[in-house]
């Protein structure tokens, strides 16, 4: 058995590992000592103050700083670009305009930016959101009326113009060859791209043929601007799975498999060939396993021997990060290769904690405090950094704080890179790599404006909170000492806790407890469902029939068989007849007064016992349902 498949063991453990003792041993394997970390938090404010004295703050900072997620205006706005994703015609449009639009205090905005671009918008909104106004009574109402009716489709095109705009300002380019003349002027100045296509997941095989197409395309475009030896100075790009395959799931898995894996594999040839980097992108947390298999399955191809531009995306955030670096150096040595892992905070947070809200899952795949994930983030830099005979270091972050400990952890060692987003982080990287000579990739999304907006709402999603660096900075109120907070010192003040302000999945609504759910794209959770399933599979047999204890005429039994398998009988039924459905009515209405007497108390709580027994014969309710539906015995 090799290392890597010993570590897949590790990476399923740790899905849902609880976060103290977790961030108890991250926090120490940043093996940063007191003294050593109040230097860091020294260096960071420094970086903090000379970003400030530039005066050079992004496009996306102000604009994040303007309209953050802690204001209403922020929000709107969000739910707008995310929203017009899905609207199918103009009207609808319109009528969201109106929703999102009117109701908020855009003129509390003007001029508080330094941003041109930001107070113009601001102004576009407010007059928007005047003529959308609720008419009043006489000329002015008339007029208003007048103005809105006549206007809302000038009103629809301004709204798309402001998100054109709002493109150039975030996209480096609607094509890959606009994008690579735009990025000359950094490149120049010593700067290297990894471009990323725009574009979500692919619902259908005429989507994931567009997309490979698409990054095939742009794979021979980069390789015209490859002309170093040297991988680590050339182009590279990102790739997402999800964009590959429309069937990207666990239950779809041995067809999905060797159809993408032979996709993706075509492409890193391809970006072999043209001598450039080829990062696959980190997605939603319950599709990391199934990431890894296709990983693996590429990365072991023959093929690919001698080529240091592979490279992986680790998502800080979550709880697997320190087990899955592991695996992927154990990966990297097993084939005798070479590999880039990109080290990231993480995107969609808020997406991963509802969804293991929803599925009452034991706990979180992502830690529940922010000074968490940036510590997991250290651990992890310190790690990598650790593991340069078969990995080159990525560090992606607009943090000084991270920056400035990377800085001092990485003494002595050139073989890494920064990376930061097109729009975001320049003055701060600019700061940084004329200070100490390092490299810096810029991560470049390309595409037409329509879909940018996807790409846009994950960036308010990321950096928009009032807590988040890129906030914080533009905001002169905020001390650079506040900024530059060592995040271990505020974990250990909480005695590394989880968040209290999160409750855990199962105890969302408490004091009743929240329903289990089952998370069928997890490897562990699919083996204890199968374990569960296994004394009822085939040729186990169910008997239902009448439970009413009314007298019945004999009715015929009859088999039910498996609608996948003829020959699986599930079990047997007995039907009731008229008379005994019409005694059980008769039986209910009789017994509704002293049930309804029994008080909402004791209703509930004989409803919760019977939901305890569902759950506890959770594997015969799953066998007889997949074996009555017409599943096969395996849910895998």
């Amino acid at each position: 058995m090799t290392a890597h498949s010993v570590g897949r063991d590790a990476i399923r453990a740790a899905y849902l590992a609880p976060e103290t003792p977790l961030m108890r041993q991250l926090a120490a394997d940043c093996a940063l000592d007191p003294e050593t970390r109040s230097s860091i938090s020294a260096d960071a404010a420094k970086l903090v103050r000379q970003v400030r004295e530039t005066g050079t703050v992004g496009m996306m900072e102000k604009f994040l700083a303007e309209y953050g997620l802690s204001t209403d205006e922020g929000v709107a706005l969000m739910c707008l670009a995310e929203a017009m994703l899905r609207v199918p015609d103009a009207h609808t449009v319109d009528e969201l305009i109106r929703d999102k639009i009117t109701p908020h205090d855009w003129a509390s905005h003007i001029g508080d930016s330094g941003s041109i671009l930001v107070n113009a918008s601001t102004w576009g909104l407010l007059l928007t959101g005047r003529v959308l106004e609720d008419e009043g009574p006489g000329v002015v109402g008339t007029l208003h009326s007048l103005v809105r009716r006549l206007g809302e489709p000038v009103i629809r095109k301004a709204v798309g113009q402001a998100m054109a705009e709002m493109g150039n300002q975030f996209v480096l380019g609607e094509t890959i060859a606009e994008a690579m003349k735009r990025g000359d002027a950094m490149v120049e100045q010593g700067y290297t791209y990894s471009y990323d296509m725009l574009g979500e997941a692919a619902c259908t095989a005429a989507d994931a043929a567009r997309y490979q197409e698409a990054y095939a395309k742009a794979i021979a475009a980069i390789a015209s601007r490859a002309e170093s030896d040297d991988i680590r100075e050339n182009p590279g790009i990102s790739i997402k799975l999800s964009a590959l395959h429309p069937r990207y799931e666990q239950s779809q898995r041995d067809s999905m498999l060797p159809e993408l894996s032979g996709t993706l594999l075509d492409l890193a040839r391809a970006a072999k060939a043209a001598g450039i980097g080829f990062n696959i992108d980190a997605e939603e947390a319950d599709r990391l396993d199934l990431s890894l298999d296709v990983i693996e399955r590429v990365l072991a191809d023959k093929s690919l021997r001698g080529w240091d531009g592979f490279g992986v995306v680790v998502q800080a955030f979550g709880r697997r990060a320190d087990p899955l670096i592991d695996w992927l150096h154990a990966l990297a040595r097993d084939f005798d290769r070479k590999i880039m892992v990109r080290l990231v905070k993480g995107a969609y947070w808020d997406t991963e904690i509802k969804r293991a809200q929803v599925l009452g899952l034991s706990d979180y795949p992502v830690f529940t405090r922010k000074a968490h994930s940036d510590i997991s983030y250290l651990a992890g830099a310190r790690k990598l950094l650790g593991m340069t005979d078969r990995i080159y270091p990525q560090f992606a972050t607009h943090n000084a704080h991270s920056v400035a400990a990377i800085l001092n952890m990485a003494t002595g060692t050139a073989g890494f890179e920064f990376q930061r987003l097109h729009g975001m982080g320049e003055a701060l990287h600019g700061v940084v790599k004329e200070a100490h000579g390092t490299r810096c990739r810029i991560y470049a999304p390309v595409g037409a404006h329509q879909d940018l907006l996807a790409y846009l709402v994950r960036r308010l999603l990321e950096n928009g909170a009032n807590s988040s660096f890129v906030n914080q900075i533009v905001d002169l109120s905020v001390p650079e000492e506040e900024i530059a907070r060592d995040p271990i010192e505020f974990a250990e003040a909480n005695g590394f806790s989880a968040n209290p302000a999160i409750p855990f999945p199962r105890d969302l609504f408490t004091p009743r407890r929240n329903s289990l759910g089952w998370d069928i794209t997890d490897p562990v959770q699919l083996t204890e469902i199968e374990k569960a399933r296994a004394p009822f599979a085939s040729p186990y047999k169910w008997l239902a029939g009448p439970i009413s204890a009314a007298a019945q005429a004999p009715a015929p039994a009859r088999d039910v068989c498996n609608p996948a398998d003829p020959n699986d009988v599930v079990g047997r039924i007995t039907e009731a007849g008229d008379k005994l459905v019409t005694a059980a009515i008769d039986c209910a209405v009789e017994a509704h007064p002293a049930w309804e007497a029994q008080g909402a108390v004791t209703r509930a709580s004989a409803l919760r016992a019977a939901a305890d027994i569902y759950e506890r014969n959770a594997g015969e309710v799953f066998a007889l349902t997949a074996r009555e539906a017409g599943a096969k015995e395996t849910c895998r």
